[in-house]
C-alpha cells in the first residue's frame, strides 16, 4: 500500500516561518537569520545567579560577537542596515508611529472642534462633548 504524501515530508507553513528577534532597532546574534560569513559564531549559554542567558561568542576572535559591526555578519533575509540597524525593526517602529500620529490628529480635531463650539456659544472652556 502506498503513502498517501509519495515519500515527501510535511511542507512548513506560514506559522513555522521564524521570526526576526531585534534588539530595538540593532541587530541580534541569537535572531535565525543573523550569520556569520567565517562560520565563527557559537551561542553558549553562561549563568549568573543561576539565571540563564545566551552569549554570542566567535571563535575566529575569541571574544563576544559584535553582531552587525563585524566585517564578516550578514542576515540570511538581507536585513542588516549599516550601523548594525535591522530593517524589520525600522519598518515596525513606522508602522507605530503611524498609528500614533493618526491617534494625534484626531485629537487635534477633538480640539477644534471644541473650540468652534465654546467660540458659538460665548463661553470659555465649555466642555459640549
Amino acid at each position: 500500500m502506498k503513502n498517501g504524501n509519495r515519500g515527501f515530508e510535511r511542507q512548513p507553513s506560514f506559522s513555522d516561518e521564524q521570526k526576526p528577534m531585534p534588539l530595538g532597532d540593532k541587530c541580534n546574534y541569537l535572531c535565525p537569520y543573523f550569520r556569520c560569513n567565517k562560520r565563527a559564531l557559537l551561542i553558549q549559554v553562561k549563568y549568573t545567579k543561576g539565571n540563564p542567558y545566551k552569549v554570542g561568542y566567535c571563535r575566529w576572535v575569541g571574544d563576544v560577537c559584535i553582531t552587525g559591526e563585524c566585517q564578516y555578519a550578514y542576515c540570511e533575509k538581507r536585513a542588516l542596515l549599516p550601523g548594525n540597524k535591522c530593517a524589520f525593526a525600522i519598518n515596525k517602529k513606522n508602522e507605530r508611529d503611524n498609528e500614533i500620529e493618526k491617534e494625534l490628529q484626531k485629537e487635534d480635531y477633538d480640539d477644534k472642534m471644541k473650540e468652534i463650539i465654546s467660540k458659538k456659544f460665548g463661553k470659555k472652556g465649555l466642555d459640549v462633548l
